[in-house]
């Protein structure tokens, strides 16, 4: 009797071992691959950090352009070297032929 209570068990241990190793290694959602999941969720949730910090510049920037008409055109001709019909704009480069300004 206890013969066979043993081969019983074993069986459930092998088995149970098995279907351990062939989740932990050869399943399409092995170790390897949820560690490389996780690990590409992480490069994504500091890129989301990034590209709001990057939002949040561009929003208090536009609010800062968009206040008047004044700020408008400084803008436009700093950032777009904008110019009005009778005036003539210089940009100054250095020896690489790159603006000195950016």
């Amino acid at each position: 009797m206890n013969r066979l209570l043993n081969n019983r068990y074993r069986f459930y241990i092998l088995t149970g071992v098995g279907f351990l190793l062939w989740m932990l290694f050869f399943d399409a959602n092995d170790l390897r691959s949820q560690f490389r999941n996780w690990r590409k969720a992480q490069e994504l949730e500091e890129e989301k950090a990034y590209f709001q910090t990057q939002i949040e510049a561009v929003r208090a920037e536009r609010k800062e352009v968009l206040g008047s008409q004044q700020l408008r055109i400084k803008y436009a001709r700093e950032k777009y070297l904008m110019k009005k019909r009778h005036e003539d704009v210089y940009v100054l480069v250095d020896e690489n032929g790159e603006p000195i300004e950016k």
